[in-house]
């Protein structure tokens, strides 16, 4: 930039490890979660963890989770916007896209679970059947969990139609 300023993109670190991104995307997201509690005046601990590719952020209560059911609403919708948002405040730091995953109240861990349990179910009914087996809709985060279920179970699985009622189809070996 010729004026004098600089932006977010410009004070990241050079050569900065894909480890230290991801733990900068995390500082970031709970600097910003934590001033949306304070907004909403809930309170919650905010914890980080990096998987993979990708920053993992939680927001776990103090005791009583129920306060933080707000912040997922029904089915995780409420947590899926606050997940991008979460993105958005990111990238508006760093310049980049972030592939940050947010939990609250350990909901998606929950859903994770319930999610690669599915998925190893259809793939044994695959497997003892030979004949291919479509999912429900899933949203990205819910497929990518059942993909990885299935090929943990040693089959192949695809996505197919179009959002928001793209599914999981597992295919026999």
């Amino acid at each position: 930039m010729t004026d004098g300023t600089t932006s977010a993109v410009d004070t990241a670190p050079a050569g900065e490890s894909a480890l230290a991104r991801l733990e900068r995307e995390g500082d970031i997201a709970a600097d910003y979660l934590e001033g949306l509690l304070d907004i909403a005046d809930l309170d919650g601990d905010i914890d980080m963890d990096v998987e993979g590719d990708r920053a993992l952020v939680s927001i776990v209560g103090e005791g009583d989770d129920r306060t933080l059911q707000r912040l997922v609403g029904q089915d995780g919708e409420v947590l899926e916007a606050l997940q991008e948002l979460t993105r958005l405040a990111v990238h508006r730091e760093t310049g980049e896209r972030s592939r940050l995953m947010l939990d609250v109240a350990g909901f998606r861990a929950r859903k994770r679970a319930e999610l690669a349990e599915l998925g190893a179910d259809a793939a044994e009914r695959v497997k003892s059947t030979g004949e291919q087996v479509k999912l429900r809709p899933m949203t990205p985060f819910e497929r990518k969990v059942v993909h990885d279920a299935v090929a943990a179970a040693g089959l192949r699985s695809e996505s197919e139609g179009e959002e928001p009622q793209r599914c999981v189809v597992v295919l026999p070996a």
